[in-house]
Formats: structure tokens, C-alpha cells, sequence
């Protein structure tokens, strides 16, 4: 039992930006002001979809799964920053730290997969419409979802496992906000290559794989689009990709930026940085970008705050 108790603690110390208080203060009202945004603005795309006639198709039903996915995302981490950025002791017990692991890990993987799925649906709705109907049918689209969440949970019962097996040999402060892989990897002691090349080798399949299937799909979109003769065909076409597009740039973009440098060239801070962009940036531009660049989405709000002051 004490072996067990060096090499795992029973809590870990996030440092955070411990030594600079005016930016935990700075992002404590962020915080307190983007997180409701998030939860209100992906509840709100929920409602609509499910309540709108209109928005049952298969597209609202994945922006759906997306909106939904983005609460979990940011419900995950944001709660434990916000109550440690309040206090002056920013711990978090070991097991809190393994389950907000699984929990980010599980949201990341499955937002990836979720997001070539939409791609995927685009294509055949603009590249193959007529058997888009056939093919993408209600039963269809729930165990294409499934799937995805599945694949999600698995690949986060994988990757965390193998990090919370490597020895920390007591080691419990993590320069982060939030309790993070490569965190965790960098305090390890021992031998942690198998997992340091493991991990990035199983990252392609959940990264790189489905960000090649989403330009294979735009590409064929693209096709497609430059051989619709109507400027106002054109124009539909591109309103149901922009909106999905915008959101895979804020997805993948900013991680690809700083994985793709050197190593060196990393600032320490940087990491905290991407993880909040992650945790609280996209799940809260995502509802506004799919509403304010969907006429469909607006009118549906519009005509459910109508519905709800005639009832009032």
C-alpha cells in the first residue's frame, strides 16, 4: 500500500498561473461568463432541433449530438477551474483527476469523429442526393452516432489506462488548470516512451484519420458545387457547409498550430491556453456560429421565443 501511495498521490496540486493571481482572475470572470453562454446557447440548439418540425432531418440531428457533446466537453473541466481559480489550495483528489481525464478525453475523441460524420453527411447531400434519403434514414443516423460515441469511450478507457499506470513516484504538482494527458506524461518517472509513442500513434487514428475523411469530403463538395450552374443552388450548397467548416477550423486549427512546432519552441503557458480554447472557447462559439449562419436555426429560435411569451 505505501508503494502504491508514492508512486500514485492522493492529490494533485494545479499550478496553473499561480504566479501571475491577475490572470486567474481575469479568467474566473471569463469564466463565470462564458460557461453559462455555452450551457444556454447549446440547450438552446437542442430545444430547437427537437422541437421544430422543420429540424428533423439528419444534419440537425448530429448538430444536435454536437451541441449536447459540447456540454459534457466544458461540464467536465470548467466547474473544478472555476471553484480552484476561487480558492488559494488548487488541488484535486487523484480519483477526480482519473474521471475528468476519461470524461475530457472520451469528449475530445468523440467531437473528432463526430465532426468527419457531418462531413460525411454533407456529401452525400449535396454529391449524392438522390439516395441521400435512403441511405441517411432515422436508424441509420442513430447507429452511425453510436458508433462514434462508442469509438470515443473506448479509445478513453485506452489512453487513460496506459497514463494512469505510469509511476509518478509521488510527483503531484501539474502545470496546468485542469488535469490533462501530456501533463500527467511530462511528471511521470521510469520508462514512459512506450507511451509517449503509443499515444501519438493512437491519436492518428482519431485526429489525422478523420481530418483527411472531412477534405476528402469537401473536395468532392467542392466538385459538385462548381458544376451547379444556379448562383442561388451554389449559394444553399455553401450555406450548409460554411457553418460546419468554421467549427472544424476552431476544432483542429489551433491544436495543429502548436503540435506541428518544434517542441522548443513552445511557451509554458501556451498548453493552459489551449486547453481553455478547447474547454470553453469552441463549446461556446458553436451554437452562435450555427445560428447566425443558419436561416433555418434563427427562424426556429425566433418561432420558439414567440411560442414561449404567447404562452406566458
Amino acid at each position: 500500500m505505501a508503494a502504491i501511495n508514492e508512486s500514485h498521490p492522493g492529490e494533485f496540486i494545479l499550478l496553473g498561473f499561480a504566479d501571475q493571481p491577475w490572470v486567474e482572475l481575469l479568467l474566473f470572470i471569463l469564466l463565470l461568463i462564458t460557461y453559462p453562454m455555452s450551457i444556454i446557447g447549446n440547450i438552446t440548439i437542442i430545444l430547437v432541433s427537437k422541437l421544430d418540425p422543420h429540424l428533423h432531418s439528419p444534419m440537425y440531428f448530429f448538430l444536435t449530438n454536437l451541441s449536447f457533446l459540447d456540454i459534457c466537453y466544458s461540464t467536465s473541466v470548467v466547474p473544478q477551474m472555476l471553484f480552484n481559480l476561487g480558492n488559494s489550495k488548487k488541488t484535486i483528489s487523484y480519483m477526480g483527476c482519473a474521471v475528468q481525464l476519461y470524461f475530457f478525453s472520451t469528449m475530445g475523441t468523440t467531437e473528432s469523429l463526430l465532426l468527419a460524420l457531418m462531413s460525411f453527411d454533407r456529401y452525400l447531400a449535396i454529391c449524392r442526393p438522390l439516395h441521400y434519403t435512403l441511405i441517411m434514414n432515422h436508424c441509420f443516423c442513430i447507429l452511425l452516432v453510436s458508433m462514434v460515441w462508442l469509438c470515443g469511450a473506448i479509445y478513453a478507457v485506452f489512453e487513460v489506462t496506459v497514463v494512469l499506470q505510469m509511476p509518478l513516484c509521488g510527483n503531484n504538482k501539474l502545470d496546468q488548470l485542469f488535469c490533462e494527458i501530456p501533463v500527467l506524461i511530462k511528471i511521470a518517472c521510469g520508462e514512459k516512451e512506450a507511451a509517449e509513442f503509443v499515444l501519438p500513434v493512437a491519436c492518428i487514428f482519431i485526429a489525422v484519420i478523420p481530418l483527411c475523411l472531412i477534405f476528402a469530403s469537401y473536395a468532392s463538395i467542392g466538385h459538385t458545387m462548381l458544376q451547379i450552374k444556379s448562383s442561388e443552388g451554389r449559394t444553399k450548397a455553401l450555406g450548409t457547409c460554411s457553418s460546419h467548416l468554421v467549427v472544424v477550423f476552431l476544432f483542429y486549427g489551433p491544436g495543429m498550430s502548436m503540435y506541428l512546432q518544434p517542441p522548443s519552441s513552445i511557451s509554458r503557458d501556451q498548453p493552459k491556453f489551449m486547453g481553455l480554447f478547447y474547454a470553453v472557447v469552441t463549446p461556446t462559439l458553436n451554437p452562435f456560429i450555427y445560428t447566425l449562419r443558419n436561416k433555418d436555426v434563427k427562424g426556429a429560435i425566433g418561432k420558439l421565443g414567440r411560442s414561449f411569451f404567447c404562452f406566458k
